[in-house]
């Protein structure tokens, strides 16, 4: 199964929840933590999607370039 920055968020979420509900510092402390950690998986995930995607319009324009000369030349 692959990761979706969806479903980091949805950790994060969780975790933060749980953090809202427990009396306990430390779990509270501990449940931040994962919460912080799950954002940051997700920020990095959604970054990386996120210059696929352009490299890939990039890469698209290119090959319409090129080919738009060749057809004219």
């Amino acid at each position: 199964m692959s990761a979706t920055s969806d479903f980091y968020l949805k950790q994060a979420e969780k975790c933060e929840s749980d953090a809202v509900e427990t009396a306990l510092d430390n779990v509270r402390e501990r449940n931040l933590r994962a919460a912080a950690a799950w954002r940051t998986m997700a920020d990095k995930l959604i970054l990386t999607e996120q210059t696929r995607e352009k490299r890939v319009a990039d890469a698209a324009r290119e090959a319409e370039l090129r080919d738009k000369a060749a057809a004219t030349a």
